[in-house]
């Protein structure tokens, strides 16, 4: 064997031992020793990971300028708990289903000279990966208006491949792999409950990003990170069009996330916020300490894959829901998961019926539709704020979120639909799930504090100004 396509095809071929072994089940960085004995053997070595001070991401929104379809966003929903529901976040974790699952995206730099990718930016996912140039099956061209570009380490000069005997490849496996020699590369590769995969080897590199480096001044600033070279994709993963982009950046909670390593030289806060404008698309992700404005916090459920939090009242108007405990713990999943990548919100069966009620009866002349046999509709042209009621969650710590009827209202075919869904409706596995989407989290600044294990938000208009700590300088930058 020769050059790094015959990792590829070493890869390829595991996959698809493993996809015929495990269809429709869903593991993580699942690896044999068949697949080590055929990675190509080459000297790597890695290099060091810098500190970074604060950095900023402009992102935008996939749906922004379309007029929200509740069948579009319930699709885009149900793929995207294929991995919340089946765990495949340990130990890498990472649905890395930018083509169908990302709501929000950035565009970075990668390599020296660098070049441009546009990439999902997902706090349900740990590993970041990127379409590489063996890759025969990656998207080509996306619906979104932007050039996909396929990663080729041979072009950047920077480049490195991570060995399979690495600190970072022992670690997210728990140990060495079955197989695993000298100069071996550390392989990856991820199946999904929906029978996509994706497939490859982990590589380091600069990755370039804007730096605040004054009020309202950004500077381009670079770090070097371990991200997944995806060389096959399989399933839904290979598809061109409909919001397609370069591949993932993932914020999870695992070590092997974009914050964990950033933060891995101690002089970096594990720390990081989104404002995401649901209304006019866009808005910004930053890492570091927020420092303005205040947020209240509450903390994370501890022992969980995603960033849950316990949840403790919903009250509709000036009305408090009844909220069994068994509601809102299902299985092994405790507490109501928060993800930006999900669209709407899933409440489970016995608070879905009360609070769908209380909000129709505020009208007594509605005429209420359900359409495709799952979606609340009806029709009306007066003020939405003004005729129904807010929707508070309150949470552990004091902490409150409100959602607006204008944010929880969606139109469809000249009706208004409830944004909220009926999770008892959905699969087995999704049953009764409590998960909070971009439909209560657009408009409001959320700030996940990882030193503290502890999660907040405050509403917030997007195109305002925040201040974040430079733990370096000691200063407080203003992001925009």
């Amino acid at each position: 064997m020769a050059g790094v396509a015959a990792t590829t095809t070493a890869v390829a071929a595991a996959a698809a031992i493993v996809t015929m072994a495990s269809l429709r089940r869903s593991c993580s960085f699942c690896l044999s020793a068949a697949m080590i004995f055929l990675l190509f053997l080459i000297s790597t070595k890695l290099t060091t990971t810098s500190a970074l001070n604060d950095a900023v991401l402009s992102v935008k929104y996939k749906f922004a300028g379309r007029e929200h379809s509740l069948t579009t966003l319930k699709a885009h929903d149900d793929i995207r708990q294929l991995r919340i529901l089946t765990g495949v976040d340990l130990p890498l974790g990472g649905s890395g289903r930018p083509d169908t699952v990302g709501l929000y995206y950035a565009k970075i730099g990668i390599g020296t000279p660098p070049k441009d990718y546009y990439v999902q930016v997902d706090t349900g996912s740990d590993i970041m990966w990127v379409n590489c140039i063996q890759c025969k099956d990656c998207p080509t061209r996306s619906s979104l208006g932007i050039d996909l570009t396929l990663y080729d380490i041979k072009d950047s000069s920077t480049g490195k491949l991570v060995p399979c005997d690495g600190e970072f490849c022992l670690e997210v496996n728990g140990g060495l792999l079955s197989g695993c020699t000298a100069n071996v590369t550390c392989p990856y590769l991820q199946i999904y409950g929906d029978g996509s995969s994706t497939a490859g080897y982990f590589v380091t590199d600069v990755v370039q990003y804007d730096r605040v480096s004054g009020d309202l001044e950004t500077t381009s600033s670079n770090e070097s990170i371990i991200f997944g070279c995806g060389a096959t994709q399989s399933g839904d993963l290979s598809s061109s069009g409909e919001g397609a982009l370069d591949g993932i950046l993932g914020f999870g909670k695992s070590n092997s996330s974009v914050i964990s390593q950033l933060a891995s030289s101690g002089r970096v806060k594990k720390m990081f916020a989104h404002c995401l404008d649901g209304k006019n698309g866009g808005g910004i992700f930053a890492i570091g300490h927020v420092v303005q404005p205040k947020v209240n916090m509450t903390p994370l459920v501890p022992n969980q894959p995603h960033y849950n939090v316990n949840m403790t009242a919903i009250q509709v108007g000036q009305t408090f829901l009844s909220l069994p405990n068994d509601t809102i713990e299902v299985g092994d999943r405790k507490g109501t998961i928060i993800d930006s990548g999900t669209t709407l919100a899933y409440l489970p069966e016995m608070v879905y019926e009360p609070l769908v009620s209380k909000i129709i009866s505020q009208q007594s002349d509605l005429k209420v539709h359900t359409v495709r046999g799952e979606y609340t509709c009806f029709q009306y042209s007066e003020s939405l704020d003004d005729a129904f009621p807010n929707v508070t969650f309150y949470f552990e710590s004091s902490l409150s979120l409100k959602v607006h009827p204008h944010e929880y209202l969606f139109p469809y075919e000249g009706m208004w639909c409830i944004g909220w869904q009926n999770s008892g409706m959905q699969s087995r596995d999704s049953k009764n799930l409590t998960l909070l989407g971009d439909l209560v989290l657009s408009n409001k600044l959320v700030v996940y504090d990882l030193e503290n294990q502890a999660i907040g938000w405050t509403e917030y208009n997007c195109s305002s100004n925040i201040k974040v700590k430079d733990e370096k300088t000691g200063t407080f930058p203003v992001m925009q």
